[in-house]
């Protein structure tokens, strides 16, 4: 599991009104304990897309990335780690 450090959220604009609902992009610093998988002694941060529409919110896409040397990573998070972060950016979206 992990816990969020620091975080920033800003609003995704869309002029064209392309796409339904609202969109906010996440950048999300980790703290993960050393036995996780996700674990890397550069650090982790996690990028991730929400969308609001019609008072629904999912995470629509997430990526995982090393802070020190901006490489994504190629694992995903565990359901439960998932729906964390989806909580997480529900209760911060509107800080946008």
């Amino acid at each position: 599991m992990f816990t969020v450090t620091e975080y920033s959220v800003v609003l995704v604009k869309d002029p064209f009104k392309i796409l339904a609902g609202t969109r906010y992009e996440f950048k999300l610093d980790l703290n993960i304990e050393e036995d996780d998988e996700l674990y890397s002694e550069h650090g982790i941060y996690v990028k991730a897309i929400y969308k609001v529409e019609e008072e629904q919110g999912s995470v629509v896409n997430y990526d995982l990335i090393e802070k020190s040397t901006d490489r994504y990573l190629d694992f995903d998070m565990e359901a439960e780690e998932e729906e964390a972060l989806a909580a997480f950016c529900k209760e911060h979206y509107s800080e946008a």
